[in-house]
């Protein structure tokens, strides 16, 4: 595709709309060249950080009359490369689109801007008793990123992820025209469900600037059960037995050892327990102390049962935030321990997780190449993670492009797919494109192709 360069005009056009929030050269800043761990660099062209909703249409109908590739941005923190701007062009920052603009205590709904932090809205609404149940790992991304890859997060097991929250979306097209899809019913049985074709779509396809969010009334009670299993195999084995009980929890997440020390040194923070060679910490939540009770100690039983050292509750908040602390400071913690890492961010039936995590185990010794892992036990998203420490760059590339590929066969194989949470972006297509097929590809470029003619709007990225 043969995209028009940014030239001097252009640059007046923006800045005449947008001022100084328009950044070229020495003004934009390095972070706009990346996301949070893919190893691809490209600079857009110039960056705005848009505040309206008029202001992204303008320059979108500019864009498309000019043949211009937009990038969307919100903080940056995918993992795939969705947000870099592989053709240049305009890149379009919602960081200052972060207004929360309605509480509709009536039909429990939020209506926010794009640029709205995941944990700047679950603390407003907690405030106000209610609840936002998608709980990515990384809270400081933005709604709209979470919306672009359909984020899931711990909380999924119980409650679901994000497309299950949205329930209506304002939208501009790669042409500038503005629409809206869903709203606030309940129930929807008219034509297409488009709203869930932008969930997902990972800024493909339109741009999300406000989004109309479900909640739910605020659990009463909550605690966390940390489980100390001899190895990773006793402790995976155990979840399905957990789920087919009937307690469902609302997280269950898997560790091991390693992982936990790692997070430890990075957070300098210890632990509550690191004398067992693998964990489950499971989550409960509730509106009496009967309820949990009945649940987790039936749990607790299943877990003993299985070959289980111990089972700690986590049943004040000081606790419970220092596990869940460790939890969310994995991915740091193990990027901090290595040069260079890649992640396969898998999804398979949860009664395949424990045959995905030994192989991935097992794959280690084959390829000579560390591997370390953690994830949503309780929903088949499994964080598998592939680590360079001192090898060659040629090496790398190599033992990291092998074991990826094979982990994502093996997933293939087992009814599992290319992502669970983090999207395809740029750095997962090849994947992709392999589990899918090329009828199924085509159906998906055929969408792009009806949304977007021109192939401006985020190109080079999902398929």
């Amino acid at each position: 595709m043969n995209y028009k360069k940014i030239d001097e005009k252009d640059i007046n056009f923006l800045v005449s709309l947008c001022g100084d929030r328009v950044l070229t050269g020495q003004t934009m800043p390095e972070t706009y060249s990346r996301d949070e761990l893919s190893t691809t660099r490209s600079y857009p062209e110039v960056v705005v950080e848009v505040l309206t909703t008029e202001e992204i249409a303008t320059i979108m109908k500019y864009a498309y009359d000019n043949n211009i590739p937009v990038t969307p941005r919100g903080q940056g923190t995918g993992l795939v490369g969705g947000s870099i701007a592989l053709h240049g062009g305009i890149m379009l920052s919602t960081i200052r689109m972060n207004k929360i603009l309605e509480l509709d205590e009536e039909n429990l709904t939020i209506t926010v801007e794009p640029g709205v932090l995941l944990m700047e809205l679950s603390a407003y609404v907690e405030k106000q008793d209610f609840f936002y149940p998608p709980d990515p790992g990384e809270k400081s991304a933005t709604i709209g990123g979470n919306i672009s890859t359909n984020a899931g997060g711990m909380r999924a097991v119980k409650y679901g992820v994000t497309r299950d929250y949205v329930r209506g979306l304002e939208v501009v097209l790669p042409h500038g025209e503005i629409i809206q899809v869903g709203g606030k019913n309940v129930k929807n049985s008219s034509g297409y469900s488009l709203k869930d074709l932008i969930v997902g779509s990972e800024g493909t396809l339109g741009f999300v600037t406000k989004a109309i969010l479900r909640l739910l009334p605020l659990p009463k009670k909550v605690l966390s059960l940390l489980v100390p299993f001899p190895n990773l195999d006793q402790a995976i084995e155990t979840v399905p037995k957990i789920i087919k009980s009937k307690n469902i929890p609302t997280a269950i997440e898997f560790m091991e050892r390693e992982v936990i020390l790692a997070a430890e040194e990075f957070l300098g923070k210890k632990f509550p327990d690191t004398s067992a060679n693998a964990y489950l910490l499971l989550t409960f939540d509730g509106n009496s102390s009967e309820e949990l009770e009945k649940a987790y100690e039936s749990v607790a039983h299943i877990c003993l049962e299985a070959g289980a050292h111990d089972v700690f509750i986590s049943n004040t908040p000081e606790r419970q935030q220092a596990i869940w602390s460790a939890r969310g400071a994995f991915l740091e913690a193990i990027k901090a321990s290595t040069t260079e890492i890649d992640e396969c961010d898998v999804v398979v039936p949860r009664n395949k997780v424990a045959e995905f995590v030994k192989f991935a185990r097992d794959l280690q010794a084959k390829l000579n190449i560390r591997i370390q892992s953690f994830g949503h036990a309780g929903d088949g998203n499994l964080h598998i993670y592939v680590l360079r420490d001192d090898l060659s760059q040629e090496i790398w590339e190599n033992k990291r492009e092998e074991a990826m590929q094979i982990m994502y066969d093996k997933a293939t194989t087992l009814g599992g797919q290319v992502s669970g949470e983090h999207g395809i972006g740029h750095a997962k297509q090849p994947y992709l494109a392999c589990s899918l097929g090329i009828e199924h590809i085509d159906l998906l470029r055929n969408i792009k192709q009806a949304f977007d003619p021109k192939n401006l709007l985020n190109p080079g990225k999902v398929c």
